[in-house]
């Protein structure tokens, strides 16, 4: 069969092919609904904002037939960057919708309801460009994009008449480590036997199969202030030490094997004519293999002091997000993907990258994952971030798809 777009949809049956044309159908829909959630400002912990989105999202699920629970966030390490006392611990939802016939694959599905992006800053609204096929907007690919065809998946697999028991999990700081809502989300995927995430695709519209692990360090030093002129001698700079220690982590890096580690904010004291007695820096490290994760653990605590010296060196860290590595059963699921969007005339090619996500913890809880079912761009968390906005249809379809058949119990044949 050819459809009216003009792609063969040979290898699908007769329901598959009508769930697809629904959703073709609802292409002026997914745009619309794509311009409302860019337009919510959900960077920044904006608190309004995420609870707004939440709520639009969950109710749609419920009208579904799904159950609905917010779960209270846990608290992030008190170290972490950009976090303080006021910091909220955001919640997590967990939507579970059960089916009238025994699935043969419990499915979990994954998406962050957050952003990069300063919710007072001047990107705020989707914004079409002169040739229609792409627009830019603050996470309109990561990961707006991927929020609207998960629900309108599920939407055209129930107005088909797809009877499919599945449990969506949607969190607020995947951007930020996943703190707040690691514990839902482990909890869930041991309840489950397959993960699907919605981040955007990979440049090319691959899908991620391997994925290295990520976590966070914090490196303070404690010195003894003095006035420069007066009493330098007396003074002990941390800032001084600090820049020892950032000296010492800069060798510490060895990409050929995997072990990535880097600093981006450094803080020292604000005035020039005092000997600084408080230094701080941030850090993130990647790792391919629980090996490199220790020999980063090791070296990152080698810098630390005794807590009595002068001046003295804090070390905290928290490697939070597992590697992901390519096993058996993730290949097999990415290729009933694959499978699924060459029937629908696209194609779905796999790579490695050096990002994370949620999809790192699920599969630590033990069961398969693939998280770049999203939407297709580029520009990820920066101004120009943007979405070919032909994928709604397209990314949509397929993850109704690979619903569809897991349900059915393809994955397990």
């Amino acid at each position: 069969m050819e459809t009216a777009s003009g792609a063969s949809w040979a290898g699908l049956s007769a329901l598959e092919r009508r769930m697809c044309e629904h959703i073709a159908q609802r292409q002026a829909f997914l745009l619309d609904d794509l311009r409302c959630h860019v337009a919510i400002p959900t960077g920044g912990n904006n608190v309004p904002a995420l609870d707004e989105t939440r709520a639009l999202l969950t109710q749609r699920l419920a009208k579904l037939g799904a159950s609905v629970e917010i779960h209270p966030g846990d608290p992030r390490p008190e170290w972490l960057f950009g976090v303080d006392a006021s910091s909220p611990n955001l919640p997590t939802a967990v939507c579970a919708r059960t089916s009238g016939r025994a699935s043969a694959t419990r499915i979990l599905l994954a998406g962050h309801l957050d952003t990069v992006h300063d919710p007072h800053g001047p990107f705020r609204e989707l914004s079409i460009r002169p040739d229609g096929q792409t627009a830019t907007g603050p996470g309109c690919v990561d990961m707006k994009g991927g929020l609207v065809i998960l629900v309108a998946a599920l939407e055209s697999l129930e107005a088909c008449g797809v009877d499919v028991a599945w449990s969506v999990v949607l969190n607020s700081d995947e951007e930020t480590g996943t703190y707040c809502s690691d514990r839902h989300l482990r909890e869930q995927a041991a309840k489950h036997d397959v993960a699907l995430t919605v981040e955007p695709a990979l440049p090319k519209g691959e899908l991620a199969i391997e994925r290295p692990g990520s976590g966070q360090f914090f490196v303070e030093v404690r010195g003894r202030s003095a006035h420069v002129g007066r009493a330098f001698t007396e003074g002990v700079s941390a800032v001084n030490r600090l820049a020892h220690e950032l000296l010492r982590i800069a060798d510490m890096p060895d990409p050929a094997r995997g072990r990535i580690i880097n600093v981006g904010p450094i803080e020292g004291n604000r005035a020039a004519n005092a000997v600084p007695d408080r230094a701080r820096a941030w850090g993130n490290v990647r790792y391919p293999d629980a090996q490199i994760e220790r020999e980063l653990g090791d070296m990152l605590d080698a810098l630390a002091t005794p807590p009595d010296a002068t001046p003295g060196v804090r070390v905290e860290r928290s490697f939070n997000r597992p590697p992901k590595p390519l096993t058996d059963s993730v290949q097999k699921l990415a290729l009933l993907a694959r499978e699924a969007a060459e029937n629908l005339g696209q194609s779905l090619p796999f790579a490695k990258t050096g990002g994370v996500c949620d999809g790192n913890n699920m599969q630590a809880a033990g069961i398969p994952v693939i998280d770049t079912l999203g939407v297709r761009g580029g520009g990820l968390h920066t101004p120009d971030e943007w979405i070919d906005l032909r994928s709604l249809v397209e990314r949509c379809q397929l993850l109704a798809l690979v619903i569809a058949r897991l349900a059915e119990g393809r994955l397990a044949s």
